[in-house]
């Protein structure tokens, strides 16, 4: 396969996937829209991924680059048929643009924190595999709170309840991240929004205290990742 993965920041790349890509032969392109990069034809490409970022889908002004994306994600997906895996905003334009709404978090989710799968998760492919109840790296301000016509929900948390979510059967996405690497939480650290909400969150060691809770469960974290890389492969394979 041959991917085209959309960027929002240059530290919040596709993180382990890219290892899981590799292995298995298939290549990928990034665009760096926050640095003006262009979209692409999508007619180059077998699926689209969307990873996440520091700006909200409804920043529309500040980014006017989010309506093309939004254009261009809503036309792969419902014209296309492209399979789609979106991560945290990548997670929120997919509902954003397919008539879904996305608003600021009444209580902003930040630490390694467990989510839960739904009754529609546990009968799906998408987390088959995976935990009733599994931890994740959650790092977001926004949620989705409305989820468009044909989506069932694959898994929650008490402050969030769209943490993931299928919409028909080729287009996936997850609000939290398990695609950490230990270089992630400094990475992130280095994005004055995402420093910002974590230092408010856990305090002014927050970098320290997060990057300790993610090292002790870094090998969780591969794990998972693979099951839901080889799922989400799953969900798009053709009979």
């Amino acid at each position: 396969m041959h991917i085209l993965v959309l960027q929002h920041a240059r530290e919040e790349h596709p993180g382990i996937f890219r290892k899981f890509l590799l292995e298995d032969g298939h290549t990928w392109d990034s665009v760096e829209l926050d640095e003006g990069e262009k979209l692409p034809l999508i007619d180059n490409y077998d699926a689209l991924w969307v990873m996440g970022g520091p700006m909200d889908v409804w920043e529309e002004e500040k980014y006017p680059w989010l309506c093309d994306e939004k254009n261009f994600i809503k036309k792969a997906v419902e014209e296309k048929g492209l399979p789609y895996l979106g991560v945290c905003l990548g997670h929120q334009l997919l509902a954003d643009a397919l008539g879904g709404k996305v608003v600021p978090s009444k209580t902003p989710e930040i630490g390694i924190l467990d989510v839960y799968q739904t009754v529609e998760g546990q009968s799906g492919v998408f987390l088959d595999g995976m935990p009733d109840i599994f931890p994740t790296l959650q790092w977001h301000s926004a949620e989705v709170v409305s989820i468009p016509e044909g989506t069932q929900v694959l898994a929650t948390t008490d402050a969030c309840a769209v943490q993931s979510m299928r919409w028909h059967t080729r287009a996936h996405t997850v609000q939290f991240h398990l695609e950490v690497e230990q270089d992630t939480v400094r990475n992130w650290a280095k994005i004055p929004e995402y420093l910002s909400a974590l230092e408010n969150a856990l305090g002014k060691n927050g970098v320290e205290k997060l990057q300790n809770d993610a090292n002790k469960t870094q090998a969780k974290f591969e794990t998972l990742a693979e099951r839901v890389y080889i799922n989400w492969m799953q969900t798009i394979a053709k009979p």
